[in-house]
Order: structure tokens, then C-alpha cells, then sequence
């Protein structure tokens, strides 16, 4: 897909759809407004008769209609004039881009950043509207014998602006795109089954990654590695599987000796819950509990087109967690890489048991900003349902700065405490720490749980146990929450 800054006028625009949006009650935006004028009436004369009233996401063509240059119009629906909401326009603007692939046009010019949306700037409103253009676009077909591409796709979109924005609509339409593309790739490795998706699949991936950008350097350390290295905790749960776990780093080099920002991502290509064994129902989506990794991997891909001048650097722990006759057991205690002791109240809480060395290992890279990312807990989706995002830190600048890229990037979330006083929740009689905290808090204990291994930088915890994926008819992966990572490292750029 393409994207393009035009300024020429809207009749004369050589392409094979002009965009534009209407409202609820007749009403038209400027463009539209414009383009009834050019067209003799023929836009309000559609509108008048009934067949679109402007709610957000419908659409209608127009045909060969006189006094314009393009064989097509498109109207497309955005909620009420002044009132309409950052859902809507995504709404509508993924409308948009369904509508015109499947149209035949190859090429299309819009005028939605004209679009009244609250505070949100036209460059805000172009970067929307290129992402949700990749993401609405993604087809998930790998495992599919008999998926059809589309025969006539869309593949060149266009901005309709003046000279004095075409610079700004330039770069919000680029950062739009690669956004939207690292969140498909991050989508690709969540919605891929758990016996492709492995561990070993993951690093290759990884490795890809690197060999397609020259600024990511992938290194895989295996089980021996990780032996020597004393990671007795990741290493717990991946005895219980046939898959041997795998330690990804990506290092992304941007700005010399900068100190780099770490992403550590969950990486559980398959989560059975071990002993501790998940119900039936529902179990598939347990392949999705490596989303953490792959919005690492999206991030970073972001990153590496968009040639942001900073240093980043990813860490992913990839495993399954199987049972097995040699499965971690509730009452085993392992010993992590920073050599604390961790009872094993409950297999199925591993994430942690992963994340933890990761987070140890991160810091041989004298990170400035650490922030893991996992589906830890099925409590925050009781907290916080699929809408927003767990964030818990040790220093309220760095949660501050992840809200505000949250509400920039309309990929929100919501901070939780991280109190000492549920660190009592992981008490032991038998180690130095608990796997679990019993039935209260048990998203916040399990940010505890890692608060007790990153005290040496600056961390966060993203919780996407609720985001990461929907289920239902639309099942599948999200990409979040690469939009709100990427926003921050942006945010971070402009000091």
C-alpha cells in the first residue's frame, strides 16, 4: 500500500475515487460541500433521497457523476457534525478502506482530515487513517488452502491538502503506515496456531526481522545459554514441553551510545497451564499468549522503517507451558537468574516466572526505560474489560509518559497501584517469594511479583491480558499495543 499528498482541487483530482465524509441530518463537510457545487447537486440530491444518512462507518458510491474527473465518489458516514468521536473516525475510516478494496479502484483520494474530531490535529487525523487503512486491509491467510486475494485491491491512497500541511500530512502518513504494519505483524505471529508459532518459530522470525532492517541485530540464546546464565525460573517452564525455549534480543541502534529504552515481551507460544491445567473451553486462545513478544516485534518494526534516532532494544523469553512428567509441580521452588527463590503456589501463573529473568538479563544493557509487556492475568480483563490496557510502574514519570502516549494514540490505558502493601500477598513459608497472591488484586500482585526484580531501573508493566486479542466471530489478534509504544518512544523524541 501507498500513501500520497495531493493538493490539487477536488474536480480535477486523476484518480479512481474521491472520498469525502457527511454527516447525520444532511449535513456536509467542506470537501463535499465542494464537490456538490462541481457536481451540480448531484452529492445533496443523494443525501436528500435517503439512501445515506451519515451515521459513522456507512458508505455509499457515487458513479460517473458530471463535472469531475473521477469515475467514483465515495461518501463515507461520520457521526454528527462536531460531535463525532475518535471511534467514529476510526469507525468510518476503516469503513472507508474495506469499501474502496473491494471496489475495484486501484487508486483513491480522501478528505477526512478535515473531519471535525475535538483537539485532534489533521496530522493526527491522517496518521488514524493510514493505520487503520493497514490494519483493516490484514488478511489473515497462512493456514488457509482455499483464501482468494482480492482481485483489483487498493493500492495507493491519497491526502487531499494545502501546500503550507503537505510536509506534515507527509510524515503523520508515514508514521501511520508503519505503525499499522507493526501491528500486523504483530497480529500475523498472535493469530498463527501454536504448532507453527513455536518458540523456535518466534526467533526465526526475529531473526527475519533483523536481516530485513540492517539496525536490528537478533541474537537467540538456547537452554545451555540460559543454564550458564542461571535462569532456573524461565527454564522451569519450559521442561514441561518438547519445544526448547528460546532467548530473543533485539537490538535496534539509532542513536549511537545512547542509552537504550528495553521492551521485554511475554513470549508463551502455547499456555496450557501446566499442572495447574486450563479449562477446555477457550483454550485456543492460549496461542495468543505470546502477544506480548509479537507487539515487541511490531514495535520494533515500526521503529526500524519510520529510522526513529534512538536506541531500543527487545527481549523476548519464548516457551510453552505444557504438562508433562517433568512440568513444574505446585510446591516446587526454583531459583531465578538474580538468585532469588520463587515457590510454585501455581504453574499457570509462568508468565512471571518467564518475565522475570528476562527482566534480570535486561540489565546488562544499562537500560534507561524498561517496560515489559505480557497477558498476565485474566484479573485485569475482570478489572478492565477489552477496552484498556493494565499499566503499573516504580516511578510515576515513566507511567505518566505511557498515559499520555496511551491517550495520544488512542491505544489507552489505565494505571493501577503498586503498593508495598500487597507485596505481602507473595509471602513464603518455603521461599523468598510466592508465584501467586492469592484471589485479591491479582493483577496488581503480579506486577509485584516483577517489581521485585527490576528495582536496579526505571520500569512498567503493561498488562494486555484483555486487549491483546478479541474473541467472539472477530477473533483474532489486535497488534496493541504497538500504537501506544510506538507514540511514546515518538513522544520521547520530542523531548
Amino acid at each position: 500500500m501507498q500513501y500520497f499528498v495531493t493538493t490539487d482541487a477536488l474536480a480535477t483530482q486523476q484518480t479512481d475515487c474521491l472520498v469525502v465524509a457527511v454527516y447525520e441530518k444532511g449535513q456536509l463537510s467542506p470537501s463535499a460541500a465542494q464537490l456538490d457545487k462541481d457536481t451540480q447537486g448531484a452529492v445533496q440530491r443523494v443525501i436528500d433521497s435517503g439512501d445515506i444518512n451519515g451515521k459513522a462507518g456507512q458508505t455509499l458510491f457515487m458513479h460517473h457523476v458530471t463535472g469531475i474527473k473521477s469515475p467514483r465518489v465515495l461518501l463515507v458516514g461520520f457521526g454528527i457534525q462536531g460531535k463525532t468521536t475518535e471511534n467514529d473516525f476510526n469507525t468510518a475510516t476503516a469503513a472507508m478502506a474495506a469499501v474502496l478494496n473491494e471496489s475495484g479502484a486501484r487508486t483513491a483520494a480522501c478528505c477526512v482530515a478535515e473531519v471535525e474530531l475535538g483537539e485532534r490535529s489533521p496530522a493526527w487525523k491522517v496518521r488514524q487513517t493510514a493505520c487503520n487503512t493497514e490494519t483493516k486491509l490484514y488478511q489473515y491467510t497462512q493456514t488457509k488452502s482455499e483464501a482468494k486475494p482480492v482481485e483489483k485491491p487498493l493500492d495507493q491512497l491519497s491526502f487531499i491538502t494545502t501546500e503550507a500541511d503537505a510536509a506534515e500530512f507527509g510524515q503523520a502518513m508515514a508514521q501511520g503506515a508503519a505503525i499499522g504494519q507493526g501491528m500486523n505483524l504483530a497480529r500475523e505471529l498472535g493469530n498463527l496456531p501454536g504448532n507453527i508459532c513455536t518458540p523456535a518459530y518466534l526467533a526465526e522470525q526475529a531473526i527475519k526481522l533483523g536481516q530485513q532492517y540492517n539496525t536490528i541485530k537478533t541474537t537467540v540464546l538456547e537452554e545451555s545459554d540460559m543454564e550458564v546464565l542461571g535462569m532456573g525460573s524461565l527454564l522451569s517452564v519450559s521442561r514441561g514441553s518438547r519445544q526448547p525455549a528460546k532467548l530473543i534480543t533485539m537490538e535496534y541502534n539509532g542513536a549511537g551510545d545512547a542509552r537504550p529504552v528495553v521492551l521485554v515481551g511475554k513470549g508463551l507460544t502455547f499456555d496450557a497451564g501446566g499442572i495447574s491445567l486450563k479449562p477446555a473451553q477457550g483454550m485456543d486462545e492460549m496461542k495468543y499468549d505470546m502477544c506480548g513478544s509479537a507487539s515487541v516485534l511490531g514495535t520494533l518494526r515500526a521503529v526500524a522503517e519510520l529510522g526513529l534516532p534512538i536506541n531500543l532494544v527487545g527481549v523476548v523469553p519464548s516457551s510453552e507451558n505444557m504438562p508433562d512428567g517433568d512440568a513444574n509441580k505446585p510446591g516446587d521452588i526454583v531459583t531465578s537468574m538474580a538468585g532469588k527463590t520463587i515457590e510454585i503456589l501455581n504453574t499457570d501463573a509462568e508468565g512471571r516466572l518467564i518475565l522475570c529473568d528476562a527482566l534480570t538479563y535486561s540489565e546488562r544493557f544499562d537500560p534507561e526505560v524498561v517496560i515489559d509487556i505480557a497477558t498476565l492475568t485474566g484479573a485485569i480483563i475482570v478489572a478492565l474489560g477489552n477496552i484498556t490496557t493494565g499499566l503499573m510502574a516504580n516511578n510515576q514519570q515513566l507511567a505518566d509518559d505511557l498515559l499520555k502516549a496511551g491517550n495520544d494514540s488512542f491505544d489507552r490505558a489505565w494505571q493501577l497501584p503498586l503498593w508495598d502493601d500487597y507485596q505481602k500477598q507473595l509471602d513464603s513459608n518455603f521461599a523468598d517469594i510466592a508465584n501467586v497472591g492469592g484471589k485479591e488484586a491479582g493483577s496488581v500482585t503480579a506486577a509485584c511479583f516483577l517489581a521485585r526484580f527490576t528495582e536496579k531501573f526505571t520500569w512498567a508493566h503493561l498488562d494486555i491480558a484483555g486487549t491483546a486479542w478479541v474473541s467472539g466471530k472477530e477473533k483474532g489478534a489486535t497488534g496493541r499495543p504497538v500504537p501506544m509504544l510506538v507514540q511514546y518512544l515518538l513522544n520521547r523524541l520530542q523531548g
